[in-house]
């Protein structure tokens, strides 16, 4: 078996949770370590903190992925006055590499509220707030003959997905025109001449992130000498991006009862939550980490419950009797990340087991 670097794993990672999709803010990514490097092993973890290294150079693993990046803003000085310039100076120090992915992976269709999601068994979820302008539409004319071949291309780089379906594309059938001027070397018609070809109009849709790979596509596989395609910016929602998720739990439950499911499920000590209604509990929003950005979402999209963490005191009364807000804890609404990224790197790399740290970073107890 040929040896495999940092950079595969990336690219595994990346191809799941494409980096364009995380946050302004945020700094997913490789934050230490060389692509290069053959990798020894890999570490799972929510947070990589001073013990999490540890674990690694005792077992012998030189990457460590989390969730949470070790590193938001720039470091002017790396002198070991606190647990983030540690993490860098011991990670580099025995050449363990740090990579993360964690709003990118929060905004993945299939991402983190997704784990958030399976654990109450919800049904028929659907992104809570897509995000829009992700997404590009390609138009190009290619001769009929070749339209085909043209359009599969652009299938196999990953245009035409549209939510369920893929191969999906628009053509229409027309009479284009040009002359080529000297020096020019046409597939069809003769140079100093103009010519008319039948051709065929082809439409797609494709993840802005795509666009250099959908236009080498392209270029490698059109006929012409000189390509005319144009790109467009959409405003659509893009259904498979966006933050928490909303679905139906198997039937019906009392508050109480779908409050103790909660807590259970997150294996927290603690759930604080809003007065209830005296209403049963069916359709739930999900969002893992600080989620009161999404409670007037989760609102408007009729939830009865949201479960997410980080609600600050006088957030809880934004509820307003409209649903409950389950508070689980940070910690707790993230902790499946580990095995979705264990799930991502043993079904693309059957020969190669990750370990998931064994580590608890929650920095927060319960009495």
């Amino acid at each position: 078996m040929r040896d495999m670097y940092i950079r595969d794993i990336i690219q595994v990672l990346e191809s799941f949770a494409p980096p364009a999709w995380q946050e302004s803010y945020d700094n997913a990514g490789l934050i230490f370590g060389n692509p290069e490097a053959a990798v020894q092993g890999v570490l799972l973890t929510l947070d990589a903190t001073e013990a999490v290294v540890d674990e690694a150079i005792e077992k012998g693993c030189n990457l460590i992925v989390a969730h949470h990046p070790i590193v938001f803003g720039g470091l002017k000085k790396i002198t070991g006055r606190n647990y983030v310039e540690r993490v860098a100076i011991k990670a580099i120090r025995n050449d363990v590499a740090i990579y993360a992915a964690h709003t990118n992976l929060d905004n993945v269709r299939n991402g983190v509220s997704a784990m958030m999601a399976r654990q109450l068994d919800l049904q028929a979820t659907r992104v809570l707030a897509p995000k829009r302008e992700l997404l590009r539409k390609l138009f190009t004319f290619a001769p009929q003959a070749d339209a085909e071949i043209v359009r599969n291309a652009l299938f196999a780089a990953g245009a035409g997905h549209i939510g369920k379906y893929s191969e999906c594309s628009f053509f229409h059938d027309g009479t284009g025109t040009f002359h080529g001027h000297a020096g020019a070397d046409p597939y069809v018609g003769k140079p100093g001449e103009r010519h008319h070809e039948a051709e065929t109009k082809i439409e797609v849709i494709f993840p802005a992130h795509l666009e250099g790979r959908v236009i080498d596509a392209l270029l490698r596989h059109h006929p012409y000498e000189e390509v005319a395609y144009d790109i467009v910016k959409l405003e659509n929602a893009h259904a498979e991006a966006g933050s928490g998720l909303i679905g139906d739990l198997p039937g019906d439950m009392d508050e109480m009862d779908f409050l103790r499911l909660v807590k259970e499920r997150f294996r927290t000590g603690c759930v604080r939550y809003t007065p209830l209604r005296g209403k049963k509990v069916r359709k739930v929003a999900v969002c893992g980490g600080a989620g009161s950005f999404l409670l007037g979402a989760a609102k408007r999209a009729g939830a009865d419950a949201y479960v997410s963490a980080d609600f600050k005191y006088h957030e809880f009364f934004d509820a307003e009797n409209q649903l409950i807000i389950a508070d689980v804890g940070h910690f707790e609404s993230e902790q499946f990340a580990v095995d979705l990224f264990y799930h991502i790197l043993t079904e693309n790399f059957r020969n190669f087991a990750p370990l998931k740290s064994t580590i608890n970073t929650n920095p927060v107890n319960y009495l």
